[in-house]
């Protein structure tokens, strides 16, 4: 049983490597960064279980090149830039849709 298994495996990883977009994991890797700038801003605001959903939102709905500008923060303390860039993105409709399905406050203008 065990070979069958393995012969299945090993005729499956490929394909589902091959289904793997290279732009897609490059996505979702400057998103994961983008994300560890955008919490410790939206923790001065909120406490971590809110801010955590607040930041998939705000990550969430940003586009490429403000994940790419986010994530250039990495490391570093978040500037007036990032900052607005972060409330930029908060205040969209899409981004408030999505705080108010998961239970984080609106952005107050």
């Amino acid at each position: 049983m065990s070979f069958i298994r393995n012969v299945v495996m090993f005729a499956v990883l490929p394909m589902t490597l091959a289904a793997c977009d290279p732009q897609d994991v490059a996505d979702q890797a400057g998103r994961r960064i983008a994300a560890s700038v955008v919490l410790p801003v939206v923790q001065q605001d909120m406490p971590t279980p809110l801010a955590q959903r607040a930041t998939d939102c705000i990550v969430r709905n940003a586009t490429a090149a403000e994940v790419q500008a986010l994530a250039r923060d990495v490391a570093v303390v978040a500037g007036s830039s990032t900052r607005a860039t972060i409330r930029g993105i908060a205040i969209r409709p899409e981004a408030s849709a999505c705080f108010a399905a998961n239970g984080v406050p609106p952005v107050r203008a």
